[in-house]
């Protein structure tokens, strides 16, 4: 419905071409942005409901007691079935923060979320068959899992920005015995964050949206195609600025393993442009700082490259 809406706004109202490139941009803008501040606002609301129930102490407890990275895979795989975008995924990624989960277990499953979806799934499966995507899902998993804990070993809790850490006792569950006064602080709490972000939105989908509008995928493949032996760290940089979903980006990857790129190039491109986007590093500046973000970056960027290279000498074996 929101896309037909805007679809209708733009091509009908405006009178804008949907074969152009400013046109696929305004699309592109409009719908992102009301589709994620409405996410934001929803999903934060939610969360914040929920969190009256359970104290952010128990939560911290629990989490920060689970032994041999199973607090990492839980939300990597839990990452997994949520239909997100490398944006779309923020908003409970703050949640979490908010509730006092441990860092690295939030990057667990911002790492994750993107990577992997049902529809990313289906695609793959009518494109690629099922031991490409199985292995691919798997993966996904084992980076967002890996990602997490290494991040949680550094300690970089500092990076965050102050307004963004959870304040203990906050939600304690005997402040709010009715609902109505539940339901009143997951608002207070989503109406805060949305003010604190949206302007962040806006700038990251506006930079989305060029990128969507104005550089053509012939282009992408040709960068990528030359790049010989270097063609997996190429495809993974070509892929990290960019913001697509998986509708568009599986159709690509498979474009380019027909025309001979390898395949753990051609999935690490797809896995780049999924996990990471420059929309979604500057949305995440409003949460922490850029060191953080760099490290998160390259800890993902470096965990794609490796994947691409492990695709690339399986090949033979699972194609």
């Amino acid at each position: 419905m929101l896309a037909q809406a805007v679809d209708h706004l733009v091509y009908g109202v405006l009178g804008i071409s949907n074969s152009s490139g400013l046109g696929q941009a305004l699309n592109f803008f409009i719908y992102d942005s009301v589709k994620i501040l409405l996410l934001l606002f929803f999903m934060i609301m939610a969360i914040g409901f929920l969190r009256t129930y359970i104290p952010q102490r128990r939560v911290k407890e629990w989490l920060s007691r689970t032994k041999f990275g199973l607090g990492h895979l839980t939300a990597a795989i839990f990452g997994a079935v949520t239909p997100f975008c490398s944006c779309s995924s923020i908003p409970i990624f703050m949640s979490f923060i908010k509730a006092g989960v441990p860092l690295g277990i939030t990057f667990s499953f911002l790492t994750t979320s993107p990577i992997i979806n049902e529809y990313l799934v289906v695609l793959m499966l009518g494109f690629f068959g099922w031991k490409i995507t199985a292995l691919y899902v798997a993966s996904g998993i084992i980076i967002g899992t890996l990602t997490g804990i290494v991040i949680g070993r550094m300690k970089l809790e500092k990076y965050l920005e102050e307004d963004m850490m959870p304040v203990e006792g906050e939600e304690s569950g005997e402040e709010y015995k009715s609902l109505r006064g539940r339901v009143a602080f997951g608002y207070r709490e989503a109406t805060t964050l949305v003010r604190k972000m949206w302007l962040w939105v806006l700038l990251g989908v506006a930079i989305g949206a060029v990128i969507h509008g104005f550089i053509p995928e012939d282009a992408i493949r040709g960068v990528i195609s030359a790049g010989g032996v270097l063609t997996v760290p190429i495809a993974t940089l070509v892929g990290v600025p960019l913001y697509a979903n998986c509708a568009a980006i599986v159709p690509i990857a498979v474009v380019l393993f027909q025309k001979g790129v390898p395949l753990g190039t051609a999935l690490a491109f797809m896995m780049a442009t999924s996990a990471l986007s420059l929309p979604e590093a500057i949305m995440l500046r409003r949460v922490m700082r850029i060191h953080l973000i760099l490290i998160f970056f390259g800890t993902v960027t470096l965990a794609i490259m490796f994947t691409g290279y492990a695709f690339n000498f399986l090949q033979q074996t699972i194609v």
